[in-house]
């Protein structure tokens, strides 16, 4: 049987952390506003929690940046870190998927739906757009009964 319930997309990078969430079904992933963190300073895991309680997510994908060769690199170890702090704090599964090439396919996206070249280019929209195609390839994964 297939589980249900939001499903919480996360695309972590050193100064942008783009999120998605599932509908319900978990059927759909759409862009939510993106977190912001100060370089040097610590992760914003505490909003990423208070995101996930309450919109009454289920399950975590985080989005793991493999070296084009496949390998887990330094900064795997890292995204790692933050999002087995986000699922234990929020005491749900964190499921990880190879992210490699979605800020590409999420910057192509962005500048293909004809916004003004400034709202186009906002770096927190590619990383919501980067969430999405992380959080949709792990849902079109997942078995449905």
């Amino acid at each position: 049987m297939t589980e249900t319930g939001r499903v919480l997309g996360i695309d972590l990078g050193k100064r942008r952390i783009g999120i998605a969430m599932s509908d319900p079904t978990r059927t759909l992933a759409q862009p939510h506003p993106t977190l912001r963190r100060r370089a040097g300073k610590r992760w914003p895991i505490s909003a990423m929690v208070e995101f996930a309680t309450t919109h009454g997510v289920t399950a975590v994908v985080v989005g793991l940046p493999l070296a084009l060769s496949g390998e887990e690199n330094e900064w795997c170890a890292t995204v790692r870190e933050v999002g087995d702090e986000v699922g234990r704090r929020a005491s749900l599964p964190v499921h990880y998927i190879d992210e490699r090439m979605t800020s590409v396919r999420a910057e192509r996206a962005v500048r293909s739906l004809g916004l003004p070249k400034r709202k186009r280019e906002q770096k927190g929209r590619i990383d919501a757009a980067a969430a999405v195609l992380i959080l949709q390839a792990w849902l079109d994964r997942e078995p449905r009964s």
